[in-house]
């Protein structure tokens, strides 16, 4: 069983890539976007997450098998960010308890 080798500059270019992203979380992180800090946040954790799965983890190139698990992974994370943020964006609705 043969396979494909990668190219230096395809790594070198999801590093960069990566690097990036994480400057833009430190700088997004200092700015005051109100609601939307948590949804660009995750936005771009997102991204670089489907890039370590992509390329580090060789995932594009996986058996079918493999790529069910992956999809079914970050399935179960969009369903645990949904409840999360059901959660959260609910807590205002209510007043909460009056202590004397």
């Amino acid at each position: 069983m043969s396979h494909q080798v990668v190219s230096i500059k395809v790594y070198a270019a999801v590093f960069c890539a990566l690097l990036a992203l994480t400057a833009t979380t430190v700088a997004v992180s200092k700015l005051e976007l109100g609601e939307y800090n948590f949804i660009v946040a995750m936005t771009i954790a997102v991204i670089k997450g489907a890039l370590v799965a992509l390329f580090f983890m060789d995932v594009r190139r996986a058996a079918s098998m493999t790529k069910l698990f992956v999809g079914a992974g970050f399935f179960w994370l969009a369903i645990l960010l949904c409840f999360l943020l059901s959660d959260y964006l609910s807590r205002g609705w209510l007043p909460g308890p009056r202590w004397l």
